[in-house]
């Protein structure tokens, strides 16, 4: 069986990673229920049902084989006009990147479109979206976890730019960790 976090390349053939990259959905645009990846199986769990009133304002997972400050994969967020269901390996372009503390550590959202999407493939920067598209995205993060009685800040929008040296400090953490046998659930 394959592992979604550690057999799946990052990279797209003759495209340019960090740029570009493939994602792996856990949570479909519109879904309330938090899904993530089961570090040991490699299959998707459900965490959670989210307590608020809340849905998520696009589709949500990760890029392979990287390690992010919090141990787990990197999280991204891909734009596109439909839901993708849960455990798609898709392509996606990083245009952006939004940070939240959570805990008091940062969390990095890599914020990116559907590479094969023609109503997002021409968005290449953050500052291409509807400004109210962020305004929902930040209030999502802010929002979802009130009525569990848990606070998160959530920073500005960051350029496609911040988002590519994250994607690169990620990747090479989650190459650091598996070459010394520090990778939690290997």
């Amino acid at each position: 069986m394959i592992h979604a976090w550690h057999d799946v390349t990052p990279g797209i053939d003759g495209r340019n990673l960090p740029s570009e990259f493939r994602a792996i959905i856990e949570i479909p645009k519109g879904s309330s229920n938090k899904y993530e990846l089961d570090k040991a199986s490699g299959l998707l769990k459900l965490d959670r049902v989210l307590s608020s009133a809340v849905h998520y304002p696009a589709n949500y997972g990760f890029i392979p084989q990287t390690l992010a400050e919090d141990d787990d994969p990197l999280d991204v967020l891909v734009y596109c006009t439909e839901e993708i269901p849960p455990l798609t390996l898709c392509n996606a372009r990083a245009v952006g990147m939004m940070t939240m503390m959570d805990h008091g550590d940062p969390d990095h959202k890599i914020i990116s479109v559907l590479i094969e999407d023609p109503i997002y493939t021409e968005f290449r920067r953050a500052s291409d979206f509807p400004k109210h598209i962020f305004k929902m995205l930040r209030r999502f993060f802010e929002d979802y976890k009130t009525l569990e009685g848990k606070q998160v800040e959530v920073d500005e929008i960051m350029p496609a730019e911040a988002a590519y040296a994250v994607i690169e400090d990620c990747l090479t953490r989650y190459e650091r960790a598996r070459r010394t046998g520090a990778m939690k659930g290997l």
